[in-house]
């Protein structure tokens, strides 16, 4: 009888800790189910802020999927990225600069925007290839920073091979919306760029149109500006 009850007993927990380890979120799931959510969003609008060392940039980030990317800076003013999924186009107003890459020349590790490109669905898809993810308190939402009031999930992400520009990288993620709230990435000098995204609209139907930039007439051109010592 009493081996019975031992029996039931073992079968009952081994029910329930199947039942537990399924519920169980995983950094990996829970990085999924982010790449999900950007997988329904066709484009957004977003404001930015990019700070590397002491440098800071704002400014207006239009995303359409899949590849188009478009960053209008109020700071520095006037200063202008734009990826049309075949060129980048960088326009520097304080250099009365236009610097234009294509996609085929410089390889696909050259990207739209750095960091700015990994809040989308193949951003996403590459780091999850490229990267290990962990959480760094747990999947419980925590302050966004020291004091704040914003809650968010942290994720850091560490790179599989040596190749990669970031060595590694930390995602803030809204737990309500399952949208990137901040990047913050260290590279292989050990500098620290973060990319943060406040103010997100989706599926606002943004045209193809604002894609196409023409740089001013008094730029001075700069092609295949990418890559130029690896030649």
């Amino acid at each position: 009888m009493k081996y019975n009850k031992v029996i039931l007993f073992l079968l009952l927990w081994g029910g329930f800790f199947t039942l537990s380890a399924q519920d169980i979120m995983t950094a990996e799931r829970y990085l999924s189910i982010v790449g999900e959510r950007y997988g329904t969003i066709r484009d957004y609008e977003a404001r930015i802020g990019i700070r590397s060392g002491n440098s800071t940039m704002i400014g207006t980030l239009s995303h359409l999927a899949p590849s188009f990317l478009r960053i209008d800076f109020s700071d520095p003013q006037d200063q202008v990225i734009v990826f049309n999924g075949e060129m980048l186009t960088i326009y520097l107003p304080e250099y009365r600069a236009a610097l234009n890459q294509s996609i085929s020349s410089a390889g696909r590790r050259a990207g739209p925007s750095g960091g700015a490109s990994l809040a989308t669905s193949q951003g996403l898809a590459l780091l999850r290839r490229n990267y290990v993810p962990a959480f760094v308190t747990g999947p419980e939402p925590v302050p966004l920073e020291s004091g704040s009031g914003e809650r968010v999930v942290k994720i850091r992400l560490t790179r599989r091979s040596v190749s990669e520009g970031f060595r590694e990288i930390l995602l803030d993620i809204n737990p309500e919306t399952y949208l990137i709230r901040r990047i913050e990435g260290r590279t292989i000098a050990d500098s620290v760029v973060r990319f943060d995204f406040t103010n997100v609209s989706t599926n606002q139907g943004i045209p193809e149109q604002r894609f196409v930039y023409d740089s001013p007439a008094s730029a001075n051109m700069y092609n295949d500006f990418l890559f130029r010592d690896a030649d």
